[in-house]
């Protein structure tokens, strides 16, 4: 039965506003990095439009070896560090999860992801008063293990979404087979989830060299992370080189952006072929 056609027409017209409403909210996300990456080629000393002119001068200021080179250098110590760690304990976690059942599983695994329920600045003061007693406060070992305990549930997700779809039979056929358990994931199991772990290894990379709240609980001046500068730097004296370091994670965000999509399209299409 054919609708009528006002209904047809209500439709159309409802069609058009939500697409107008998505474009606008699109704008209203996106406008901010569109204005902040010209900034960044200003000549003038300070942020405003119309640009005075155009000049690469406060991204040579990036590169100055104090503060943003020894910023940039700590994050990366950081958030390298904490990857590897997190990558590797959250790989495990969610595999022993996934394959095992055993009374209070999902306690397990709602204290493992507890991090992201639990607002930061809570996260921050424990771990701070925790670290004081120990004397981790002010080390890169403390920073790394708070970002540590920030980047485990987003590996955790990822790769027991991975799991889900996992055929176990290829590991029963492979310990039938005579492989022991430790040599069945590294040979059968890790290579097909392979694209999750790799994802989830940069979701790990991207809370901790993005982490600003705990580094301010945790970390001292020889600890000094991106975020923190950026966010003294906002502080203290705003300058076009804040804009520009911005422009360089923005454009950094973009290409990890990029390998998460790919790693899940590489992912979604070997589960569609398995299930082939």
């Amino acid at each position: 039965m054919a609708l009528p056609v006002n209904a047809t027409r209500g439709q159309h017209v409802w069609y058009w506003c939500l697409r107008l409403i998505c474009a606008f909210g699109f704008l209203f996300l996106i406008g901010p990095i569109v204005i902040v990456v010209p900034i960044s080629f200003s000549a003038g000393s300070f942020l405003s439009y119309p640009l005075p002119g155009f000049s690469m001068r406060w991204y040579d200021a990036v590169v100055e070896p104090f503060p943003w080179m020894f910023a940039l250098e700590n994050s990366l110590i950081v958030a390298v560090s904490t990857t590897i760690i997190a990558t590797a304990l959250g790989t495990l976690a969610a595999y022993g999860l996934t394959r095992a059942d055993f009374p209070g599983k999902p306690f397990v695994f709602g204290l493992l992801i507890s991090p992201l329920a639990v607002p930061l600045v809570i996260t921050a003061l424990g771990l701070y008063f925790f670290f004081a007693r120990v004397g981790l406060v002010q080390t890169h070992i403390g920073l790394i293990i708070a970002h540590v305990v920030l980047a485990v549930p987003f590996v955790v997700i990822t790769v027991s979404a991975t799991l889900k779809g996992f055929d176990w039979n290829l590991v029963r056929a492979a310990e039938s087979l005579g492989a022991r358990p430790l040599a069945a994931f590294f040979q059968v199991t890790l290579p097909l989830i392979l694209p999750g772990v790799l994802a989830g290894a940069v979701f790990a990379f991207v809370t901790s060299l993005d982490e600003i709240i705990v580094a301010l609980f945790v970390s001292g001046p020889a600890q000094l992370t991106l975020p923190r500068q950026l966010f003294t730097g906002l502080r203290d004296q705003v300058d076009p080189s804040i804009v520009a370091i911005a422009s360089i994670l923005i454009a950094f965000s973009l290409v990890l952006l990029v390998v998460v999509e790919l790693l899940q399209w590489r992912s979604a299409g070997q589960r569609s072929r398995r299930e082939d």
